[in-house]
């Protein structure tokens, strides 16, 4: 496609994909606050999900198609851009930059790998496995995913590498709302400052969001 042999075009993707993506983690983030609900709560909410059956995985198979041409293009810019600029400058100016721009490469392959481990520990379920939803029901019979939430996060080092994790996620965030609307046309000289501010207060929001689950289990506040 002639789209993707340019930059402008890759980058729209990525836009693109990236919008789709934070519409997921928000969707996500709203469907987890259930586990303030206790174990009928979050339960109930797992088991709809997975009653959706071939559209839970249709679904899967699209944000997963989203994710691996985000990563891919990224990937690829970051490294043209860097091609581009073989040497180093003497002096660096980062009066036009952020700290969360500079490193969106690195936040981007953090979120990647906590992504894997986030599925490998509550989706398929491997990491524990003596504490796994689908081995342990409820009372009512459904794969009991509070006890295992729980459990997970009452562990210090388990806390610690989502709090860490969601810190990567509100940088990475931070920077690509702001850059994906500049992408898409959406801003202007005048409505920047706004975009900009709006898009790191979003992304704290859903990062505090996220981050609050280990938290207040593992201070014991959620039981």
């Amino acid at each position: 496609m002639d789209i993707l042999k340019n930059s402008v075009g890759r980058k729209l993707v990525m836009a693109v994909t990236g919008f789709g993506m934070i519409a997921f983690v928000i969707a996500h983030l709203l469907g987890n606050t259930t586990l303030y609900s206790g174990p009928d709560g979050i339960n109930a909410y797992a088991g709809a999900l997975h009653s959706c059956g071939v559209f839970l995985w249709t679904f899967r198979l699209t944000m997963a198609v989203m994710l691996s041409l985000h990563v891919f293009f990224g990937i690829q810019l970051t490294l043209e851009n860097r091609a581009a600029r073989p040497q180093a400058y003497t002096v660096t100016n980062y009066r036009a930059s952020t700290f969360a721009g500079r490193n969106m490469i690195w936040t981007g392959l953090l979120i990647g790998v906590f992504l894997l481990y986030h599925l490998l520990q509550f989706t398929l379920q491997v990491t524990d496995p003596e504490i796994a939803a689908v081995r342990h029901p409820d009372a009512l019979g459904r794969p009991d995913v509070f006890t295992m939430v729980a459990l997970s996060f009452r562990k210090a080092a388990v806390a610690a590498v989502y709090v860490c994790a969601m810190a990567a996620l509100g940088l990475h965030l931070g920077h690509s709302i702001q850059s994906s609307l500049q992408t898409l046309g959406l801003n202007s000289e005048r409505t920047f400052p706004a975009i900009t501010k709006g898009g790191i207060i979003a992304a704290i929001l859903i990062a505090l969001g996220f981050v609050s689950f280990p938290l207040v289990i593992y201070a014991g506040l959620l039981r």
